[in-house]
Formats: structure tokens, sequence, C-alpha cells
């Protein structure tokens, strides 16, 4: 009898299944750190030039020291106890709190507001000019804006007094750095006239690198400009906000030079802020501990500050 023929394997047969390779563990190449060679050196800095003074200013705080005659002496938290009954403190921070909530408003979504009403132009002409205009201010260092604006805010040749006299509202006029209830919104108006154009620049960055798309697809399903400024513009920006957002109110808490140049504080202590009182108390007075526990609510005021925005933010990306 002739031998069965052998049939080839079908195509249609199930493959074996792949086994996993397994690989010997003393095969593998150990990781080499070499990525802490290039870090090393940015952590080295961090430590010393931050980590370090803010551990060090933490021991301060507990302590009565005299940075000239060299003594010190532990107090425990009578710093803390002598800033929560303190009127000039606590004047400071509401000054600062006022600060902050005006920055927010202006050089956040007024300067979101103002960068899309600039990027909407259709004459890129127009942009670049307009771009140039309210980035100028910004250009100009925080100590001669506060000299410039000194002498505008002047009550006999000061050119706001003399607007004004001219439109007839001579009962306006006032010496603006010179009375308590004037000189802290002096202040805070000149800060926000020489930071706005940076924070503009900043969202118009963030809106250009928008897909013009996203825009045209809108316009054809009929979308108006301010549907498209709050369903497009606003939500793609969200990033830049919340850094402005935590910029803003970070810088608010640690405003110095304006109130130094224009005011240093006064009158009667009327424009204090929490970084000049520190001055005031350190370097005026020789009380560096007071001054340093000033400095800890400063920083504990700011971290909270990132850290919640922070919060709301990776919130908002995962909902998103």
């Amino acid at each position: 009898m002739s031998a069965p023929l052998q049939t080839a394997p079908s195509s249609t047969a199930p493959a074996a299944p792949l086994l996993p390779r397994t690989v010997d563990a003393g095969a593998r190449r150990p990781r080499r750190p070499r990525g802490w060679v290039w870090v090393a050196p940015a952590l080295l800095v961090l430590g010393v030039f931050v980590y370090l003074p803010l551990l060090q200013n933490l021991q301060y705080s507990v302590m009565k020291w005299d940075i000239y005659a060299g003594g010190s002496s532990f107090v425990g938290l009578a710093n803390y106890e002598k800033l929560a009954g303190d009127p000039v403190f606590w004047r400071a921070l509401l000054n600062n709190t006022a600060y902050a909530a005006v920055s927010l408003v202006c050089q956040v979504f007024g300067a979101l507001l103002l960068a899309a009403l600039v990027e909407g132009l259709r004459s890129e002409r127009w942009r670049r000019a307009l771009r140039a205009v309210y980035f100028v201010p910004s250009a100009i260092s925080l100590t001669v804006a506060g000299l410039l604006f000194y002498f505008v805010y002047e009550p006999e040749l000061g050119i706001l007094n003399a607007l004004l006299r001219g439109v007839g509202l001579d009962g306006l006029t006032q010496a603006w750095l010179g009375q308590e209830g004037t000189a802290i919104w002096a202040v805070i108006t000149m800060s926000q006239w020489q930071g706005f154009g940076y924070s503009t620049l900043l969202f118009a960055i963030a809106i250009q690198r928008i897909p013009q798309d996203l825009y045209d697809a809108a316009s054809l399903d009929g979308v108006g400009p301010i549907r498209r400024f709050l369903q497009v513009t606003v939500p793609l920006t969200r990033e830049m906000t919340g850094l402005m957002i935590i910029v803003t109110l970070s810088g608010a808490f640690q405003v110095f030079n304006e109130v130094m140049v224009m005011t240093s504080g006064g009158p009667n202590n009327s424009s204090q802020v929490l970084v000049s009182w520190l001055y005031r108390m350190g370097f005026g007075r020789n009380d560096f501990g007071y001054a340093a526990a000033i400095a800890t609510v400063i920083f504990v005021l700011t971290l909270g500050v990132a850290l919640l925005q922070l919060a709301i933010t990776r919130k908002r990306r995962v909902e998103w």
C-alpha cells in the first residue's frame, strides 16, 4: 500500500501563542545616574540660595536678634504674638490684599481681554504697533516709573491735578501721595500702569498659539466675538491664566520698590506694605527677629496662593 499523503498545515490554523521573553536579571545593564550629574548643580544652587535661607529665616523669627551688636536670644513665639497686636502690620496686610485684588483684575483679566482685542485685529501692522505701545511702560524700571508718577501726583505742578483743573473738576484736586486715604491707591495705580503691558504680551503669545481653524469654525457656526472669546480664547489660555494668577498674586505680596520710592510707607504708615514694614523693622529699628517673622508670614501667604492655584489648575486639567 502506498503511504498516506502528508498535507501542509492549513494557513487558517490558530498560531501558537507568543510567550513573553524572559530576560535574565543579570543581563540587564545598570542604570547610570547621568541625569543627576546635570540636576545636581541646580539643586545645589537652590539649596544654598533658597532653602537654606528659608530655614535660617524660620530660626531667626523665634529669636531677638541685634545684627549690629551680634547678640541674639531665643524668645519663642513672642515675635508672632507681637505681629498679632501690631496695627501697622494689619494695615500693611490689608494694603497688600487690595494690591492683589486690583492686580488680579487689571493684570490678569484685563490683560487677557486687551490681548484678545489686539490679536483679533486683521491688520498685522496695527497689531505690531499696539504691542509696542502697551509694552513700553514695562520696559521702564520700577524706580524710574515711581519717580515719574511722583511728579504726576505733585499737588501744584503735577499733570493729574492740572488735567482736573482743565476740565473744571477743581474740587477733586488733592495731594494724592500726601493723604492717608489716597496714598496707597496712587501707588497701586502706578504699579498697574507699569506691569499691565508685560501681562498683555504674555497673553498675546498664548492667543497666537491657538489654531486659527478653531476661530474660523466658530465663525462659520455663527458664533459672535464675545462667545468666541468665552468659548475658545478663555479655555485655551487657561494654562497661561493660571500661571499669571500665581505670578501676580505672589508679586502683590512682595511689593517694595514702588512704595519706598513714592511714599516710604507714609503718610502715617497708611501706605505701608509687608515688605516695606519688614525693611523698616529690620534696618530701621534693628529688630531683625521681628522682621524675620514678617518674612515668614509673606512666605506662607505666597506659598499658600501658589499651592491653591496649582490645585485648581490640576483639577481643571483633569476635567478637561
